[in-house]
């Protein structure tokens, strides 16, 4: 599993030109599923996620994490994290999960993400977004369960 963090002033997500879900100040998490990602990789990605301490203390140090300054996060699948841009001009996806089973372990990640941490919204998985950022920093962050970075 990986994740792209961005530390965002806001942040929302559209489907079809209707606002599905927006954000004030936290973290835009864009999430990728790899085939065989388990509730171990979710686990990961979760702590790792809402115990980052990328937002700045008084001293102006990034010293807190999202949980620290009440921000709020907005989940958006992306499974284009995997493409693999290694040969040719054209991305292979073959590492990311099939759709019916990166559904079933995104609906895991919302659940135990929902359960974890109270001020999460989510974009809607399979589902071509647009989705409108405004950063802060800008900072962004990259995850990946197997820590192969």
């Amino acid at each position: 599993m990986r994740a792209v963090i961005q530390r965002v002033r806001s942040a929302s997500v559209y489907v079809d030109g209707v606002e599905l879900s927006g954000i004030d100040a936290g973290l835009l998490i864009f999430l990728g599923i790899r085939g065989g990602d388990t509730a171990l990789d979710i686990e990961y990605i979760i702590n790792k996620s809402v115990g980052l301490r990328i937002f700045e203390d008084d001293a102006g140090k990034m010293n807190l994490s999202v949980a620290d300054v009440a921000g709020e996060i907005l989940v958006v699948s992306q499974f284009t994290l995997y493409g693999d841009c290694r040969k040719g001009r054209r991305p292979s996806f073959t590492s990311a999960g099939s759709p019916k089973a990166a559904q079933k372990v995104y609906d895991e990640f919302v659940d135990a993400v929902t359960a974890r941490y109270p001020k999460v919204k989510f974009g809607r998985f399979q589902a071509m977004m647009d989705v409108h950022i405004v950063n802060d920093g800008p900072v962004t962050m990259l995850l990946d369960s197997s820590r192969a970075f």
